[in-house]
């Protein structure tokens, strides 16, 4: 009976059996802003090393303060991949101190990522309002230096997706949740790849053959997905507008959020509306998120609608190459427990 083995054990035999040498040197210090994004990069390092995680999955990235721990590890680190200043804008300043050597990966920068819009209002509408954002077929955004930049190949140059430590970007509105498309993983696997290539190529062959790997499981997955999440869009509120990128990719619509960021609380105006919404009986269900504060909900009269916790962190999940797909599957799954009676 043949053996079977896990992604993350075919990785390392995909190694072993192409012939590809043991790790020759230490693994270079890379750093990663986000729990997603570490599982990613850590991916892409197996079988050469682990990066560093600069916010945990239990804190929001939108707003936290450097430990002594976390300064020493950007300083330190030669590679930083991070969402970016949108996700983030605490880490810009720190990022702007790391040495001429340090090389950032900046993944809404990355050519070719499906980038959509902040939404506007916390009343979302229906998939015909194009929710202010240009689709994935034919997406652009300014830079502060005035140029537009839409999909590329996405076997761009080193130099198209890394750069030095200072280099300024501004992309005023958009979400920044845009490690919730799988197809978006994909594209920033292949970059991670190549510039850890580049940065180590002693361990140049083991970093693409990962990437190769990778990529392969994230198609799986959003077959997966793509294949148990209902057809039928059901109406359901979630938290805050995190969500976009996931229901884009996968056909979901929501009636709305209770509050636009994490950073925001909803008005008496918008708690009233949301209360005639329940009232009506078109509300599948209303996402939870452990990273914030959910009291808000206990004002909504919602006893008759059910509340289901939902992570795009995935903190429930272990911390490492599995991680990513453990929390897109996680997030699947709770969206399908919503919406399975609609």
């Amino acid at each position: 009976m043949p053996m079977s083995f896990s992604a993350p054990l075919r990785r390392v035999f995909l190694a072993i059996g192409t012939g590809l040498a043991s790790p020759a040197l230490a693994a270079p210090n890379v750093v990663a802003d986000i729990a997603p994004v570490h599982g990613l990069v850590s991916m892409v390092m197996q079988g050469v090393g682990t990066p560093t995680l600069l916010v945990p999955p239990s804190a929001s990235p939108h707003h936290i303060s450097l430990r002594p721990s976390d300064a020493r590890a950007l300083q330190g680190a030669a590679l930083v991949v991070s969402v970016g200043e949108e996700l983030a804008p605490w880490l810009e300043k720190p990022l702007q101190s790391l040495g001429q050597d340090a090389q950032i990966i900046t993944l809404l920068d990355l050519p070719g990522t499906t980038l959509h819009m902040t939404r506007k209002a916390e009343a979302f509408g229906t998939s015909d309002d194009k929710h202010d954002h240009e689709t994935e077929q034919g997406h652009k955004h300014e830079t502060e230096h005035g140029h537009e930049s839409g999909h590329k190949d996405e076997h761009a140059s080193h130099d198209d997706h890394a750069h030095h430590a200072g280099d300024g970007h501004d992309h005023s509105g958009l979400d920044p949740h845009a490690w919730l498309d799988p197809q978006n993983a994909v594209l920033w696997l292949g970059a991670i790849a190549q510039t850890l290539a580049q940065i180590d190529p002693e361990n140049a062959a083991i970093y693409q053959a990962n990437a190769t790997a990778g990529a392969q499981e994230l198609a799986q997955i959003q077959a997966e997905l793509a294949r148990t999440l209902p057809k039928a869009h059901g109406g359901y509120l979630v938290f805050h507008d995190a969500y976009q990128y996931f229901e884009a990719r996968f056909g979901l619509q929501p009636a709305g959020a209770i509050s636009l960021s994490d950073a925001s609380s909803p008005s008496a105006g918008r708690l009233a509306a949301l209360k005639q919404q329940i009232a009506q009986n078109d509300i599948a269900c209303i996402f939870t998120e452990p990273q914030l504060n959910s009291a808000v909900i206990n004002a909504l009269d919602n006893a008759s609608i059910p509340t289901i916790e939902i992570d795009p962190l995935g903190r429930a999940h272990a911390m490492g190459p599995g991680h990513y797909t453990a929390t897109l599957r996680a997030m699947g799954q709770a969206f399908a427990s919503c919406l399975a009676g609609n």
